[in-house]
């Protein structure tokens, strides 16, 4: 996969439901629901049955730059599960064919949220052909992502957003929640009915159907980053479809947004100072050959920027805080790195941001699907599909939305913790954050619901020097799903294991193809590697 997006990233340069129900019952109670048609609440489940009757029509995938083996589909879901007659969706997938004995399909979710699976199956070939060996190798375009009814705020929301919690604006944090309702309700404008509908728990209904679409009466899947948030939500709705299921990069269940935003900050601050440390040891590194200075560099870089942007082809300007996404981008692997030093130079020394452009919209270009399918355009995919998306669905499966008053007295306090866990990501992310305020409150069946899981094994992986989704994660999420979780410890560097680790990645195929499970505990170390 690295090696196709690094060739991208050289050449060129590419850009949720208040309503959703509770769906766990249990013991005596769940099966009288289940056998009268009821839902908790007493009212009559809605009929999905014209949904899950479908079949998936596969097609050659169109795009001159595409894999020859892989094929392109559609499946239609409702827009809400609770009331299907309200309109549907149409949500691409892809898939590469099994070569060997078939046993099914297993599904991919590369994480985000919001990152086009169709393309990131198709830039990933070499990492999944293994998984050919016995099973045809899906993934999707979500809800609300690429082709599949993609959401957008505009092309200003983010800088908007670090506008009305930047220092100078703090002293009326009110006019600054002000601007941040104003923000919400023009991504509400842009993305449509979709919008209301994008959290895990709809996704995870989602990925339901498209099994059945698929014909497999279980689920196998391989989720990566926030696709193990899916992953787990779908155990805890659909235990008895739960296949073999393997999670690398695990998310937590619990935690709020805002803390989650501070882990986020120190792992990337981290990560950045590790890779400033490699830079400066090489001739090429732009910031010179003091990694002291190279960090305050890096910190004047985001800075002018956001004071200065730079316009670029697409028609809107880069700013700091785009810079501080792509630099976030390049630092998820030490096989970045080099991508990384390249785009910077080109920035810091011609004034080029077609680099990291690239690297800030992670290198994809919008999905590819059949040409007669009712999908989105490809040139209609927003450029702020990404960043869109990733908001939607993160405050949808956020229940927390403290009140004007609350939320007025902690945003001097939330900026001052962000930056001090980080200078250079600490702003962008409690811009993430507060992005939630104006919104519709989120669900509370994450927290709440998924838990003491009753499912066949399933194998959690987390890395130790993970910048995006710390170790403990790893921890907290096998000890809240119970004896279900098996964990694989990888002891190397960057965010998952199973595209860098020729260890974890033998022991996931291992688990997916044959059941093979490692003894929970278990560990992949530097030692084990053969990769660079």
């Amino acid at each position: 996969m690295l090696a196709e997006l690094t060739e991208r990233l050289r050449g060129g340069h590419r850009a949720l439901s208040p309503s959703v129900r509770r769906c766990a019952a249990a013991g005596a109670v769940g099966l009288v629901l289940l056998a009268t048609g009821l839902t908790a609440t007493g009212r009559a489940e809605p009929d999905l049955g014209r949904f899950y009757d479908q079949r998936v029509r596969w097609a050659a995938c169109e795009g001159t730059e595409l894999p020859k083996d892989l094929q392109c589909g559609t499946f239609t879901v409702p827009l809400d599960y609770a009331k299907p007659e309200k309109g549907t969706l149409e949500l691409a997938l892809a898939r590469y064919r099994a070569s060997g004995d078939r046993r099914g399909s297993v599904l991919l979710n590369f994480g985000g949220p919001g990152g086009s699976g169709v393309m990131g199956l198709a830039q990933g070939r070499k990492d999944f052909l293994g998984l050919t060996e016995g099973y045809d190798v899906v993934s999707f375009d979500p809800r609300g992502v690429g082709r599949s009814a993609p959401v957008s705020c505009g092309t200003d929301a983010t800088s908007r957003a670090l506008e009305a919690t930047d220092g100078e604006e703090m002293s009326d944090p009110r006019d600054a929640l002000r601007q941040l309702r104003e923000v919400a309700a023009e991504c509400a404008e842009h993305s449509g009915p979709v919008l209301a509908h994008m959290g895990t728990v709809d996704v995870a209904r989602d990925l339901d159907v498209m099994r059945q679409a698929l014909g497999d009466k279980k689920l196998n899947y391989l989720g990566f980053s926030y696709g193990t948030r899916l992953g787990a939500v779908y155990a805890a709705r659909f235990p008895d479809k739960v296949g073999r299921m393997a999670l690398d990069g695990v998310d937590t269940l619990t935690e709020p947004l805002a803390e989650q935003g501070l882990a986020s900050a120190r792992g990337q601050q981290t990560a950045l100072d590790n890779f400033l440390t490699w830079c400066t040891e090489e001739l090429a590194c732009p910031f010179g050959q003091d990694a002291r200075a190279a960090r305050e560099h890096v910190v004047d870089l985001v800075a002018s920027l956001d004071d200065t942007p730079v316009p670029t082809d697409f028609g809107y300007e880069f700013t700091g805080q785009d810079l501080a996404g792509a630099i976030a981008q390049g630092l998820y692997t030490k096989e970045m790195w080099p991508v990384l030093q390249r785009a910077l130079a080109q920035l810091v020394e011609d004034g080029d941001t077609h680099g990291v452009e690239a690297l800030a919209s992670g290198g994809m270009a919008p999905a590819p699907a059949p040409s007669d399918e009712p999908l989105a355009d490809a040139e209609d995919v927003p450029l702020d599909n990404l960043p869109a998306a990733l908001m939607a669905v993160n405050c949808a499966d956020d229940p927390d939305r403290p009140g004007v008053e609350q939320l007025a007295r902690d945003l001097t306090r939330l900026r001052r913790s962000y930056e001090e866990a980080s200078p250079v990501f600490g702003p962008y992310r409690l811009a993430q954050v507060v992005l939630c305020h104006g919104r519709p409150k989120g669900t509370d069946y994450i927290r709440k619901e998924v838990k003491d899981l009753d499912t066949p094994k399933m194998l959690l992986v987390g890395t130790r020097g993970d910048p995006a989704t710390p170790y403990y994660w790893t921890e907290q999420t096998a000890k809240r799903l119970g004896p279900s979780a098996v964990v694989l410890d990888n002891r190397n560097e960057g965010h998952t294991g199973y595209g860098s680790s020729d260890c974890v990645h033998r022991k996931v195929d291992d688990f997916l193809l044959y059941g093979s499970l490692p003894r929970s505990g278990s560990s992949c170390g530097a030692e084990d590697e053969d990769r660079v």
